[in-house]
């Protein structure tokens, strides 16, 4: 999570939050652009309207494509409300829903990646070691909505009503619980479910190249200094290694290379 349950001033949160997405890229010694990608001309269209929206308001973009490829309504609910308590509103940044995050989510489950794309599913599907991951007879589409409806039946059991009617503090709190183990599952480990795929896929959404959908007029590029494409030119790693790199301020999308 982005912030604690105990939640501190708008401000506070706001930093704590710029802050973890930082660490998180760091973390993850290179900004993930995703598996076998999806949706790249309603991407194309999305980073467009992103950029006019941010040239004429002066104000962060947000998302302003619309329409799901593989969320139902419910699903969607759950996902949208998961994704605005993980990555709030701040006063530089959109939630998560406006920067476009539930959008690549629902391209990637809905394309080939989400399909099982040269995915070995033939099984049998034995128990095996954690480092091997779930061994599932499903796709990472399917394996990701029955997690959604254990997850939402589990919040039903816990605070009498579904997901997306729960309050902030409730919302949190049960995401903490649950990607701590500390939600029981009745047919899914919802442990292992929400670190092994959930987890990562807010990850790419949020630093994936927007041409995917996600990280809406790059925000999150330019939160972190990270220039985009041209970060791919090995003689400026060498050059500016440790240093502020001068395209930081204006990073590039594969789009603007098409």
């Amino acid at each position: 999570m982005t912030h604690s349950v105990d939640s501190p001033s708008p401000d506070l949160a706001g930093s704590s939050r710029r802050h973890f997405l930082k660490q998180l890229a760091a973390a993850s010694g290179s900004l993930p652009l995703g598996q076998v990608l999806a949706g790249g001309t309603a991407g194309a269209l999305l980073l467009q309207s992103a950029d006019a929206a941010a040239a004429t308001s002066g104000k962060p973009a947000i998302n302003t494509v619309y329409g799901y490829e593989s969320f139902g309504p419910d699903e969607a609910a759950f996902v949208e409300s998961m994704l605005n308590l993980m990555c709030p509103a701040d006063a530089h940044t959109p939630n998560g829903v406006d920067c476009g995050l539930a959008i690549y989510i629902d391209r990637q489950l809905a394309g080939s990646f989400g399909q099982g794309a040269r995915r070995y599913q033939e099984g049998p599907f034995l128990q095996g070691a954690p480092e091997c991951g779930p061994q599932l007879p499903l796709t990472p589409e399917q394996y990701f909505k029955a997690g959604l409806a254990e997850a939402d039946r589990a919040a039903h059991r816990a605070y009498g009503q579904l997901f997306d009617a729960l309050t902030p503090v409730q919302g949190e709190q049960f995401l903490q619980q649950l990607a701590a183990g500390q939600v029981p599952g009745e047919q899914l480990d919802l442990a292992l479910w929400f670190n092994s795929l959930v987890y990562p896929l807010f990850t790419e959404a949020c630093f994936a190249d927007p041409l995917y959908g996600g990280n809406v007029g790059m925000v999150f590029w330019k939160m972190i200094g990270y220039p985009g494409l041209p970060a791919t030119h090995a003689l400026d790693v060498v050059q500016y290694l440790g240093k502020p790199y001068p395209g930081a301020a204006n990073p590039k999308s594969i789009a603007d290379f098409s």
